[in-house]
């Protein structure tokens, strides 16, 4: 089995100089840093703009301030330890804080630092919340990455998932077939568990994360065939990110590989406000115009997916922008009354989240209790 070499310490980076170390250093002991030498190795080095190098290696524009760590306030989504229950028919596992590397941009960068307990060992108390709650049809793991489990571990999750007869979806969110697809290639009782797990009536779903062409390598493609071989369902998912995937041409390339290999896209993610965040976010606007710009180069299968922020009251949609009006709708809402709503603001091209776009008066802190005026609903269907 082909392992990777895992690398967490900046000062391993010997592409770059005693000089750029130094200053790493600093924001890695702030915001952890792990990678492996597959990854390393797609960098072009000579490029201090290679998208490879911005999504893994810190960045000193890290340290400027910016949003928070839990900036969708994931914690009062939690039921049981490891489980989230925000929306009805949905429950999250989060069943492991470690990645094939971590994301400078990551929204959880939260269960890295050594004080958070979010992920759990033991996952019995959130899988009898979904056993006793039979509206969850959809289950998601996530983490951390869960393919980073080993087999035996994930297999035993899916194994306590598929007694439970009402949820139909076990959805995995994973980078790893971008990150270290060798994990999936060199290791046949992991596409064994995920075939015998997936079944004609109810399949389990991977979500990649890749997030620009160069990642989707001759091995990562090998990779993406194994897992459809085994009849498990693709879909991939990516935040737009300033300096990575914002040419319009570059994201058209991504969604032409992925479409074309059997891995269509799903969301396409407002980058959250998230501490550390700020050198790779894009306006609304900017990351509006980049996916409507992306979409005029590519087939009708590859324009279904979504541009949504994850806030903290719901999905929310940008569906559409003119010269003085933006427009956005509740995809899913955290309040059953908020679904589908449909949401107009002026315009505003320096707003990066949904709080941007609402008058201080109207919320009196958390995002999650933010009261819009009436004005701003439009419709609910």
């Amino acid at each position: 089995m082909a392992r990777a070499r895992y690398v967490r310490n900046v000062d391993s980076l010997t592409q770059l100089s005693d000089r750029e170390r130094r200053q790493l250093r600093v924001v890695a002991d702030k915001y952890a840093f792990r990678a492996n030498d597959y990854y390393l190795n797609l960098i072009d080095w000579s490029d201090p703009d290679d998208p490879i190098r911005r999504i893994i290696v810190p960045c000193t524009g890290e340290l400027q301030a910016f949003g928070a760590l839990d900036a969708s306030d994931e914690e009062t989504n939690y039921v049981a330890p490891g489980c989230q229950h925000k929306y009805p028919h949905t429950a999250l596992l989060v069943c492991t804080q470690i990645c094939g590397a971590f994301c400078r941009f990551c929204f959880r960068k939260r269960l890295f630092m050594d004080s958070n307990d979010e992920a759990v060992v033991n996952l019995d108390p959130g899988i009898d919340y979904i056993r006793k709650h039979t509206a969850i049809t959809n289950v998601l793991l996530t983490g951390g990455d869960p393919l980073m489990l080993s087999t035996r571990r994930l297999e035993s999750i899916l194994r306590r998932l598929r007694t439970i007869p009402h949820v139909g979806i076990i959805r995995i969110g994973s980078k790893i077939p971008a990150f270290n697809p060798y994990r999936i290639l060199d290791d046949p009782e992991l596409i064994a568990a995920l075939s015998r797990y997936s079944t004609r009536e109810k399949r389990i779903y991977v979500m990649t994360h890749f997030n620009v062409p160069q990642e989707v390598t001759q091995v990562a493609l090998r990779a993406v065939n194994r897992l459809l071989k085994a009849g498990v369902i693709l879909a991939n998912q990516t935040p737009l990110l300033r300096g990575i995937n914002d040419r319009p041409e570059t994201l058209a390339e991504l969604i032409r590989t992925l479409s074309f290999a059997g891995v269509p896209p799903y969301y396409f993610f407002q980058c959250r406000p998230t501490e550390g965040n700020l050198p790779f976010a894009l306006t609304m606007v900017e990351a509006y115009r980049l996916l409507e710009s992306a979409k005029k180069k590519v087939s009708g299968l590859a324009k279904r997916a979504r541009l949504v922020m994850s806030h903290a009251s719901g999905k929310i949609e940008l569906v559409g922008l003119t010269r003085t009006r933006m427009y956005l709708k509740y995809h899913r809402a955290r309040n059953h009354e908020d679904e589908g709503r449909f949401l107009s603001f002026k315009r505003d091209d320096n707003a990066y989240w949904l709080d941007d776009l609402v008058p201080a008066d109207h919320h009196p802190g958390k995002a999650r209790d933010a009261t819009l005026h009436s004005s701003h609903f439009l419709s609910r269907d």
